[in-house]
């Protein structure tokens, strides 16, 4: 069993303020995708259309944070809220999504590129590539948070999580942001260039950068979750599966589907 390094949640306190490492992993992760984003707009020509990306990213800043405060409200408490609707918007008090952030972030650049007349499906290619960096930032708060932890294992890795009882469990947050974090980072920047290649047999069609985000993360969501704890308050369904395997299950089946609509959208264009 090895030692579960209890770090105080509040990095930095001045009065009433504080600046808690979980905000902080959110600030790195969103500045470290902005700069993702701008080094690929250059690396494939598309700086022209900086201005319009600054503002989309702060567009899909807000949709992240709405849409997984409402997803965790609708997908994981809607008993809780419906009885106490003035705690929704109490997003310090915890309680985010991850697909309704996701869900939130998609609409939000939908709405801003149909306004703009920016080219949506380009956007999502450059924009995917960098939410895993996001990803391991925010699960790397959940573990000093010592939240969202697993369940007791035995293996010689487990930890005994303040809030989790005196058993050792697995680090689910560390699994989370090794696999949604970095592996589907290195997996996706390594292929970032196949929508903006010149056309090719090889050329992928624009958005299926998207469609491959959703089937990698979907796929390793669901097999994490074997491991971590359940929400107490839904528990398995079916004594199965939790809510996020069946959110997960959703983005495995539509990876394929956007993948394939993606791909016969950009025969049609170029038949005509």
């Amino acid at each position: 069993m090895l030692a579960y390094p209890t770090i105080d949640p509040v990095l930095l306190s001045v009065g009433p303020i504080q600046l808690r490492w979980y905000g902080l992993m959110y600030v790195i992760g969103f500045a470290a995708a902005y700069l993702l984003v701008m080094y690929q707009a250059k690396l494939f020509h598309w700086q022209q259309m900086r201005d319009r990306l600054d503002d989309l990213h702060l567009f899909l800043i807000l949709g992240v944070v709405l849409g997984g405060r409402l997803g965790y409200v609708l997908f994981y408490n809607p008993a809780y809220y419906l009885a106490h609707p003035l705690d929704i918007p109490a997003i310090w008090s915890g309680g985010m999504s991850f697909h309704g952030g996701c869900m939130g972030a998609l609409l939000a650049g939908y709405l801003f590129c149909r306004r703009t007349e920016l080219d949506f499906w380009k956007a999502t290619d450059l924009f995917i590539v960098s939410a895993p960096i996001g990803l391991f930032f925010g699960r790397l708060g959940n573990f000093i948070n010592g939240e969202l932890f697993g369940r007791i294992t035995v293996v010689p890795w487990g930890m005994v999580f303040p809030e989790g009882g005196p058993l050792p469990r697995h680090p689910s947050q560390l699994y989370e942001a090794l696999l949604e974090g970095l592996v589907l980072f290195i997996l996706l920047w390594t292929v970032k260039a196949k929508p903006w290649q010149s056309p090719s047999p090889s050329r992928w069609p624009h958005g299926t950068l998207l469609a491959l985000f959703l089937g990698l993360y979907g796929c390793f969501r669901f097999l994490v979750e074997f491991v971590r704890e359940p929400d107490p308050q839904i528990g398995l369904i079916g004594s199965i599966f939790s809510m996020g395997q069946l959110l997960c299950l959703a983005m495995i089946v539509a990876a394929p589907i956007l993948w394939w609509w993606r791909c016969q959208r950009t025969t049609k264009g170029r038949a005509r």
